[in-house]
């Protein structure tokens, strides 16, 4: 205490020693120069800021070789409607320009973690796979579903029941699901049991049923509810938290426009996973990846002899689709391809190190599956995407995840990974691959189980247990 008061004396009587005195005095003057000093480094090593900004902001309009896919992106669709501002100013926005001027800086370290000195946890494909396998086991053991039971008579069996046949296409995820569900063990009919409910209407059969037609999806989302609350009990005791339903199509994101409290509750487990919209709720939705089906292996998967560096083929009908095409369409290096190509769309796939992902319409396409499945690692060019079982596998690993405002960049990006990284991100990209296959019968670890898993960890630990009297009422 003596020590204390002493010092506490001297401060107010602002006696000090000479030394004490001159410590205060060139510790200000030693931080401003430290200051002027780090402002020197940015402003030399960003110096080209300035000149890259106007050049990059008209870049669509000013690059050499792409008046040819402008024109024809013009005529051929004049005008693009989004319902998502989502792009967050794809065109250079002048906030973001650094990250531009940085194009010869763009180290991995942000890609593989070296910034935090994670470069190891970045060369694993799972977060945490003892603890993934773990829950997997447990899952696989006692999760039950209990699916509302529909006849074949129903007048809406296309929509409620799976199909006979096999499901194919780019929407088949959502009828597979639904296929592969009503033949396993997950089922249960006793809803005590029931850690979830399924409401097995399916949106894509929706849309093609002149019945109900685009618009009349969510009149008929909000009867089928109505109908489940009057007839059961189990909506009622949760408000619908422990329900859930599949949708592979984007249209499902207008499915509860006409139930909003159902939403706000619901377990959504769709492909068209976006953060944008108010509609999908990463910590109770789920994302489900877009599966084009395909049967077996494909020839020579990790020894195909992969020469062109980057591919993307498709239709142009989103901001970003227009953007890559219009930088990188006329390169030689990376293969972007406007339309349906003359060639086998596997040997693109098969011939080149980097298979890239745009957003169309939505974040979510098939070219994520398609590129894991022929062993090319994908390069995922789609803002806001809620990638699938991220909770579960570091993209980090076998991806690479690039913003919308690096696509004049993306070469130095995919140049700048040295082979020994690539040769990790590929053969990471193999071992993944089985999450993103649908099997028939399942298989464990398939897109099937992985999406159930991601069910299982959004169950409610709450359950109210039924009497007899209560289910009936």
């Amino acid at each position: 205490m003596g020590k204390s008061s002493s010092f506490l004396y001297q401060v107010s009587q602002h006696r000090f020693p000479a030394t004490f005195k001159g410590f205060f005095y060139f510790l200000p003057i030693s931080l401003a120069l430290t200051t002027l000093l780090l402002i020197f480094i940015y402003i030399s090593t960003t110096g080209d800021v300035t000149n890259n900004h106007a050049q990059t902001t008209l870049y669509l309009e000013t690059l050499p070789g792409t008046a040819s896919v402008s024109s024809l992106v013009d005529q051929t669709i004049p005008t693009i409607p989004f319902e998502n501002n989502d792009n967050d100013d794809l065109f250079a926005d002048p906030s973001r320009m650094a990250r531009l001027a940085r194009a010869n800086q763009w180290f991995l370290g942000n890609l593989f973690g070296l910034t935090n000195g994670n470069y190891t946890n970045n060369q694993e494909v799972y977060h945490d796979g003892d603890l993934f396998l773990e829950d997997y086991k447990q899952m696989n053991k006692s999760l039950k579903i209990y699916v509302y039971p529909h006849s074949k008579d129903d007048p809406f069996a296309n929509v409620l029941l799976p199909p006979d046949s096999d499901s194919k296409g780019n929407y088949a995820s959502e009828l597979m699901f639904k296929k592969a569900l009503m033949k396993s063990h997950f089922i249960t009919k006793d809803p005590n049991e029931a850690d979830l409910f399924y409401m097995p209407f399916s949106i894509s059969p929706m849309r093609t049923d002149p019945r109900i037609d685009v618009h009349g999806i969510p009149d008929f989302v909000k009867s089928y509810i109505s109908n489940i609350t009057r007839k059961y009990p189990y909506w009622n005791r949760t408000g619908g938290a422990d329900h859930f339903y599949v949708a592979c199509h984007s249209i499902g994101k207008i499915a509860f426009d006409k139930a909003f409290v159902a939403r706000l509750n619901v377990i959504q487990l769709v492909c068209s996973s976006t953060y944008f919209p108010s509609s999908y709720l990463p910590h109770k939705d789920a994302s489900m990846p877009q599966v084009w089906p395909r049967q077996g292996d494909p020839p020579n998967l990790l020894t195909s002899e992969r020469k062109r560096l980057a591919f993307f083929a498709g239709a142009v009908n989103s901001p970003v689709r227009i953007a890559l095409l219009k930088v990188w369409a006329n390169d030689t290096e990376i293969f972007a391809h406007f339309g349906r190509l003359r060639t086998p769309y596997s040997e693109q796939l098969l011939g080149s190190k980097f298979c890239i992902h745009v957003k169309g319409y939505e974040v979510n396409t098939a070219r994520v599956a398609d590129a894991l499945f022929y062993g090319c690692v994908p390069v995922i060019l789609a803002n806001h995407y809620d990638l699938p079982f991220t909770d579960i596998l570091n993209w980090k690993s076998f991806a690479v995840v690039v913003h919308h405002i690096d696509i004049p960049v993306l070469k130095k990006i995919l140049q700048g990974i040295s082979n020994e990284e690539y040769s990790m991100l590929q053969s990471n990209a193999v071992k993944v691959r089985k999450h993103f296959q649908w099997n028939v019968p399942p298989l464990d670890f398939d897109a099937f189980h992985m999406s159930l898993y991601e069910l299982w960890k959004r169950r409610s630990v709450v359950r109210v247990r039924l009497t007899p009297s209560m289910e009936f009422m």
